[in-house]
């Protein structure tokens, strides 16, 4: 398998921040965003962001802006079709996805999930995390994504699907469970990101 191509997930609407854009938060200083594009590089052949309304805001990071494909903000799986997009367009066959807003997830993301992916037909894993209550948390906007599957995902967000299980599930999708469990800690709130500060 080829390298998968990395897409950051900066479309959401940060409602809970007060709007605007979580990765533009500073972190210690520096942007939420830079640490997760630091974090995901290494690990990609090539790397992209989706977000919607003006790209320029971004034009420090260097990278392509995907927007959603998708009208009406459909949630982290409008993301993921933006990406395989721009992947099919590359050549590429998968895609690694990661939130703008999770500063601190490992830095073996991508090789843990095609780790996972070995010997499946179209390779589709989400991260996880052990949890008390469920056996395992999944961490959706977190996965390992095949280009195979874009037509596929296209339809079900046009159908009406928002659910990234729902459409993961009925295609096999596994797990790849990391033990740290505060690795996928995100920034939803400002109390969250003095949280984010406390943990650097």
């Amino acid at each position: 398998m080829k390298q998968p191509l990395g897409v950051i997930l900066a479309g959401g609407q940060a409602t809970r921040m007060g709007g605007g854009d979580k990765g533009l938060l500073h972190l210690g200083g520096t942007p939420l965003l830079t640490r997760v594009i630091e974090r995901l590089e290494p690990q990609v052949a090539d790397l992209a962001l989706n977000a919607n309304g003006d790209p320029a805001r971004f034009a420090d990071f260097g990278l392509p802006v995907l927007p959603d494909s998708i009208d009406g903000f459909a949630g982290p799986l409008a993301g993921v079709l933006a990406g395989l997009d721009w992947a099919a367009a590359q050549g590429g066959e998968t895609i690694v996805t990661a939130a703008a807003d999770t500063p601190f997830f490992p830095c073996d993301l991508v090789p843990q999930l095609l780790l996972r992916a070995e010997g499946m037909t179209h390779p589709l894993v989400l991260a996880a995390t052990p949890d008390a209550k469920r056996g395992t948390a999944r961490h959706p906007t977190f996965g390992l994504w095949p280009v195979a599957l874009r037509d596929d995902l296209r339809a079900a967000l046009a159908g009406g699907l928002r659910k990234v299980v729902l459409w993961t599930e009925k295609h096999g999708g596994r797990e790849a469970v990391f033990p740290q469990e505060e690795a996928f800690f995100n920034v939803n709130t400002p109390d969250d990101l003095a949280q984010a500060e406390a943990m650097l």
